[in-house]
């Protein structure tokens, strides 16, 4: 299965009654969550570490096949530079081999005030964490993204065999309405630069409540995600949308219109239990 599909939390009350069964109880979200999607963006650990009883639960009520994408903590990320913590990132990551098959790739987001003047941190940070278990990066600091910074970090990264995390804003900046407007973190406008250092890519999409207003970023994604796959890459893209009530049905579109294209995509196990995505009461 190179190719997975979800949303950024399992635990939403407001998905009861479209994608979890009414009267679902909330100690039953992941379970059925995981019945449903075939990966999670698992941002919980980015606020705490769960504990080694909690881990093994959550590999106990997923199904095989089913992937932890999960947030290296705040902790580690967000006290300035990264080599102080290595150790406590470490022992982040042996803690969550609890999973066992269910750990996919771990990333580390960074804020926006990592710039490229810490590269040589960061490449020591990642060189000593990459061995525990694959890595992704989430660069925010706009520097990154200035052409002679891209090459240096896409180059550290395909070297260290550590993907980058393509975080896409584009959607709820590039139209007429303000859909973070109630939100109480907002996403950070940064570039798109779609590229793939290593065998695998988390992508971070972050929707539009509005089907509509999604239609021709999703067809960029069709594209690049199609031909990803073909190469052999491992592509996990997972859905956000300010409305968080929409995401799941956004990405279930985005399997829609990849299935439509002829993308080698495995069937999403939603598919098999509730209603095609026109039919959903959210539209």
């Amino acid at each position: 299965m190179n190719f997975r599909l979800g949303c950024a939390i399992w635990a939403y009350k407001e998905w009861v009654g479209d994608l979890f069964p009414s009267g679902s109880r909330a100690s039953d979200f992941l379970q059925l969550y995981s019945r449903r999607f075939t990966a999670v963006e698992g941002n919980t650990t980015f606020y705490s570490t769960p504990n080694a009883e909690t881990v093994q639960r959550w590999a106990a009520e997923t199904p095989p096949g089913f992937k932890f994408c999960l947030k290296l903590p705040r902790e580690v990320t967000h006290q300035g530079l990264l080599v102080p913590q290595i150790g406590r990132a470490i022992a982040f990551l042996e803690q969550m081999q609890g999973l066992g098959d269910r750990l996919g790739p771990i990333f580390a987001q960074l804020p926006p005030s990592y710039s490229p003047a810490s590269l040589d941190d960061l490449s020591k940070f990642l060189a000593a964490c990459a061995t525990q278990t694959p890595l992704a990066v989430e660069v925010r600091h706009l520097d990154w993204f200035q052409p002679l910074h891209v090459q240096q970090l896409n180059t550290l990264l395909e070297n260290l065999g550590v993907g980058r995390v393509l975080l896409d804003t584009r959607p709820i900046y590039e139209c007429p309405d303000d859909p973070q407007l109630s939100s109480e973190r907002r996403k950070p406008k940064v570039p798109l630069q779609p590229v793939v250092t290593t065998d695998f890519s988390l992508i971070r999409y972050i929707s539009h409540p509005e089907q509509q207003m999604n239609q021709r970023f999703l067809a960029e994604w069709v594209t690049h995600i199609d031909q990803w796959l073909r190469q052999g890459k491992q592509i996990y893209f997972f859905v956000h949308c300010p409305v968080e009530a929409r995401s799941p049905a956004n990405a279930r579109h985005i399997q829609q219109l990849l299935e439509q294209h002829g993308a080698p995509v495995p069937i999403l196990p939603w598919n098999a239990i509730a209603p095609s995505p026109s039919q959903l009461s959210l539209f």
